[in-house]
């Protein structure tokens, strides 16, 4: 076993899942993030089965099955509520999982924090990169707090608006608004929300996602030509507004609309990174790399595939250089089918196309990442 010293950059669920794969493969790893406090917002995810596929993998499942809610199908709905369809959520019988799921992500991130810890991880608070410099085989990176270190491998994981991109690839595509912004709401879960539901056929996608045995979320994506923030008072409201004209639940979820609710609205933002995502010994991985929009739900799942495999290719960590090139050769047409496929879904939403088809794409998709990684 050759132990290498590995940054990890980023203490998302990309990065947490790298620092639990390679220290469990018996590196010595240091994750740092630029929160000193370390926090998630309170928004609520879907988990695809392959997701949860890489969580058995990293060894959370049991605790996510636990806290969230973990189950089988999409229940596809018209605007007024009628139940038109179940698309299905295919998983391989041998892989022994759901074949989805929803998670509120303070939840997630405490199971994966705590299995960082567990893992003799050292985890410093408060910090990014400053600079980085390929010395003789290695990365000294330069913290934002003035100290330097050599590593074998640092690893950027650090989101869409990533700084350790910025200083890998400065002439890397910014993020480009895609015309949609996604809205979410935490609700009650009423016992007729048995999986998760899609409303479609009216202005915009609507569904519900459950997150526990009692609770939900809802998300709406808006349509619209220019990106736009709303202070907080005012998204009960406007939440409220654009649910008007939906039959069902969805309606009266609207019209019960409150701050206590914890809305949330961002604008999705995405961008094909060409490849390789490695120069020298640093490695982009998760939204870093290859950052998605919602309509597949795959964004955290595909965070943490990376991690998982690229503790696979580095093994004893003999040839680094040549895991890197292996891990692209594993993981660049996956990702960009998603990223490629969830754009392509969000366009067919904008522009109105029937429920077939905008639905048949993700049916498609779903099949093929239940494939092994």
């Amino acid at each position: 076993m050759q132990q290498k010293k590995i940054l990890v950059v980023g203490g998302g669920i990309g990065g947490m899942s790298a620092a639990i794969s390679l220290a469990r493969s018996g590196h010595a790893v240091e994750l740092i993030d630029l929160d000193p406090q370390w926090r998630v917002y309170g928004a609520g995810i879907t988990i695809t089965g392959p997701t949860l596929r890489a969580f058995k993998a990293l060894g959370v499942l049991p605790e996510i099955e636990a806290q969230a809610y973990t189950g089988h199908g999409i229940q596809v709905c018209s605007a007024d509520g009628a139940r038109l369809a179940v698309l299905p959520t295919p998983v391989r019988p041998e892989d022994g999982i759901p074949g989805c799921g929803g998670i509120m992500r303070p939840v997630l991130h405490k199971i994966l924090s705590a299995k960082v810890a567990a893992a003799g991880v050292k985890v410093r608070l408060g910090l990014s990169v400053e600079k980085i410099e390929q010395v003789h085989g290695q990365v000294e990176a330069e913290l934002t707090d003035g100290t330097r270190g050599r590593y074998d491998l640092v690893i950027g994981a650090d989101g869409l608006f990533s700084r350790m991109r910025s200083l890998l690839f400065p002439q890397a595509p910014a993020p480009q608004y895609t015309g949609q912004s996604a809205w979410r709401a935490q609700l009650p879960r009423p016992p007729e929300i048995d999986r998760r539901h899609f409303f479609l056929g009216g202005p915009y996608k609507v569904g519900l996602t459950p997150v526990s045995k009692d609770r939900m979320y809802m998300f709406l994506l808006e349509n619209s030509p220019e990106k736009r923030r709303l202070p907080d008072a005012s998204l009960p409201q406007e939440l409220e507004r654009l649910t008007r004209s939906y039959g069902g639940i969805i309606g009266d979820i609207g019209r019960s609309l409150t701050a206590e609710n914890t809305i949330v609205q961002r604008p999705l933002e995405a961008f094909l990174l060409p490849g390789p995502w490695f120069r020298g010994r640093v490695l982009l991985i998760g939204d870093a790399a290859h950052p998605t929009t919602p309509q597949l739900a795959s964004g955290a799942g595909l965070a943490a595939e990376d991690a998982l495999v690229l503790a696979e290719e580095l093994g004893d960590g003999s040839d680094i250089d040549g895991a890197l090139q292996r891990y692209m050769a594993r993981r660049y047409e996956r990702c960009l089918l998603v990223v490629q496929n969830s754009l392509e879904i969000g366009r067919r939403e904008q522009a109105g196309r029937p429920i077939a088809e905008q639905t048949v794409l993700v049916e498609q998709s779903l099949k093929v990442l239940a494939e092994p990684i």
